[in-house]
């Protein structure tokens, strides 16, 4: 794997960006985040049809993560990730990538085929959306369950030690 710049500007983040692919971006997040038996299962039942071959065998590497102090600050690298990433080719020529945290394999294989599929003919355009929702949902029910926890620190006044 070769390694990418990223990007410079964080204030301005999609907004230079076509619709095209803003939607590319999203649909490609909400696959990264997907299960692999969700996907394998949906390809199956829907798509197990159609003809593609790999364009870069799935591969296992490394990326540096890079967070900000207090989240605006300064860049520091944070640590390195394991992902993995693949590229597939349908029978018409269109080309599916895909990069997802972690080693497997076949999980990156099935969210680079829907991204040629969409790339396609938005073909399963149903599926991302119902992905999407659920995954928003959960975390939705994440944050409740944190803000449950949550204790506000105080002070009414402050007496004098009589």
């Amino acid at each position: 794997m070769t390694a990418q710049p990223a990007p410079q500007s964080g204030s301005d983040h999609g907004s230079n960006i076509d619709p095209a692919t803003q939607a590319r971006h999203r649909w490609m997040a909400v696959l990264a985040r997907t299960n692999r038996a969700i996907l394998e299962q949906e390809w199956h039942d829907h798509f197990a049809n159609v003809q593609w071959s790999h364009l870069r065998e799935p591969q296992i590497g490394m990326v540096m993560v890079r967070g900000r102090a207090g989240g605006a600050g300064q860049r520091f690298n944070l640590g390195e990730m394991t992902v993995t990433r693949c590229a597939v080719t349908l029978s018409d020529g269109t080309v599916g990538h895909a990069y997802v945290k972690g080693r497997d394999r076949i999980q990156a294989q099935y969210a680079a085929l829907f991204d040629a599929i969409m790339q396609r003919d938005d073909g399963a355009s149903d599926f991302i959306d119902m992905l999407a929702r659920q995954q928003a949902e959960a975390k939705r029910e994440a944050a409740r369950k944190a803000a449950a926890t949550k204790v506000d620190f105080f002070t009414l006044v402050r007496g004098e030690d009589e």
